[in-house]
């Protein structure tokens, strides 16, 4: 089966947005430290990512808008509107518990919950994240969208490892 992991930041007190839904301040304490690239060592077990709506949106009009930066592999983007699908970017609005099992039984290598807090919390509530790769930004927001709001039931971790670099901590949890 499949490997479903969460690869998200957070600032340190739970956002991953600011209560504009912005995300300017992922970054770490200072410009000239040197960073560690754990996102390419993620995504060499990598083949699909699911994301919400409001993810790509942000990633097609602010973060990225002039090159899909995530060619390498296939993008479901769960939405109730009707969008026109490609060969890497499919438009669905299948229930994301339900199509995670699908392609969870499917070959493959491992599926990326890219974002965001709705559909990771439709996850967590099914207990469907097998690893939990959060990257804690020193920043304090006060307000924004949270990462983890009102799960249905305590979801015990193990932490595997944790690193830290320019301010930030990587954290790695697996379920026990």
């Amino acid at each position: 089966m499949r490997k479903i992991s969460l690869f998200i930041a957070m600032s340190l007190d739970g956002y991953i947005a600011d209560s504009k839904g912005g995300v300017d301040w992922l970054k770490g304490q200072s410009s000239d430290e040197e960073n560690i690239d754990t996102y390419s060592e993620f995504v060499k077990n990598i083949d699909t990512i699911l994301m919400g709506w409001n993810t790509y949106h942000q990633v097609v009009t602010e973060l990225s808008p002039n090159e899909w930066v995530y060619n390498d592999f296939t993008t479901y983007v769960i939405t109730h509107n009707e969008y026109t699908s490609s060969e890497k970017i499919r438009f669905t609005s299948t229930n994301p518990v339900d199509l995670i099992k699908s392609l969870k039984k499917e070959n493959g290598k491992g599926i990326w919950i890219c974002g965001g807090a709705n559909l990771i919390q439709q996850l967590i509530n099914e207990d469907l994240i097998d690893c939990y790769y959060i990257t804690i930004i020193p920043t304090l927001l006060g307000s924004g969208i949270r990462l983890f709001e009102n799960a249905k039931s305590e979801i015990k971790l193990r932490l595997r490892n944790i690193q830290s670099y320019n301010g930030m901590a990587d954290l790695i949890y697996t379920r026990r």
